[in-house]
């Protein structure tokens, strides 16, 4: 069950810095972490890989930890690096499952590798950029960077080194206060010692080699992404909260409405952080509905 990082280069010789946990035998799960982030996501899944009998993989998404940047890259352009990962480890079938930012990373396996994913994740994730008030509900400071990001150039290049120069002070001690703005109660409620540790030490590395990983992420989702959700014909569920200021409860009721035979779960109680903490029994008995397993 060992956790273990390691780095592999890309046929176009980019760096993609990977982590697994698990039982190589176990079925695959492909982690897609959020926007910040990077491969140490993984951490705070460890021990579900034993108790679940499955196989964890992840990686920094492009520009994110040590993996090396992508400029330009669209949503779907994760696809190639997912393959070179799992290629890499020889890996085969596999689910797709996407936090927060990595929810439109998740659905763009579901859509472009539909010959290997065999079902999609997304975790109060994001949705397209199209016929809804996309930041509605967004907690101010949320709100104020993707204003910001709709204009880009140099005030938006400004906004987001500033907010990796801040994320690099997060400790698991003022976690909760710097992010408190973006917290509901239910997810102030979930975030045990444990959970502030591992996610401060993700944070603090997503921006380890500098902040493009966050920018090319923002521009990504609010652009073309390079697939159409409503084309994916693999299972999918969409888990959203009404108490969510991060990505508000309309992204997934968007993805929900606009994905074929997609299953929404909806918990209107719950916020970005315990629509996930405060049912993971539910979360993993769906991994084992699309394997078969249950």
């Amino acid at each position: 069950m060992t956790y273990r990082e390691q780095e592999i280069l890309t046929s176009d010789g980019r760096v993609l810095e990977v982590a697994t946990v698990g039982d190589p035998h176990n079925s695959t799960v492909f982690l897609h972490h959020g926007s910040p982030g990077s491969s140490r996501t993984l951490e705070f899944f460890s021990k579900w890989a034993h108790e679940r009998s499955l196989y964890f993989v992840t990686m920094s998404r492009a520009g994110y930890g040590l993996s090396s940047r992508h400029e330009g890259r669209s949503v779907g352009d994760v696809v190639p690096d997912v393959h070179a990962v799992l290629e890499f480890l020889g890996r085969g079938t596999y689910l797709s499952v996407g936090w927060s930012g990595g929810g439109p990373h998740a659905l763009a396996c579901a859509a472009l590798d539909s010959a290997r994913c065999a079902g999609a994740w997304s975790l109060a994730g994001v949705a397209p950029s199209t016929d809804f008030d996309w930041t509605e509900g967004m907690g101010p400071d949320e709100l104020a960077g993707y204003e910001i990001s709709r204009t880009g150039g140099e005030e938006y290049e400004r906004y987001v080194a500033g907010l990796a120069e801040g994320v690099t002070q997060v400790t698991k001690q003022n976690i909760v206060e710097i992010l408190r703005s973006m917290l509901s109660e239910r997810d102030v409620a979930v975030f045990d010692a444990e959970f502030q540790e591992m996610l401060a030490r993700d944070l603090v590395h997503a921006f380890d080699r500098g902040y493009y990983g966050y920018l090319d992420d923002d521009q990504a989702f609010l652009k073309p992404w390079g697939f159409e959700p409503t084309l994916i014909s693999v299972p999918v569920e969409v888990w959203f909260g009404d108490q969510d200021r991060m990505v508000p409860s309309r992204h997934g009721a968007w993805l929900r409405e606009h994905i074929p035979h997609a299953h929404g779960v909806h918990h209107p109680e719950d916020g970005h952080f315990s629509i996930v903490m405060s049912h993971q029994d539910q979360l993993f008995n769906s991994f084992d509905r699309i394997l078969g397993r249950k």
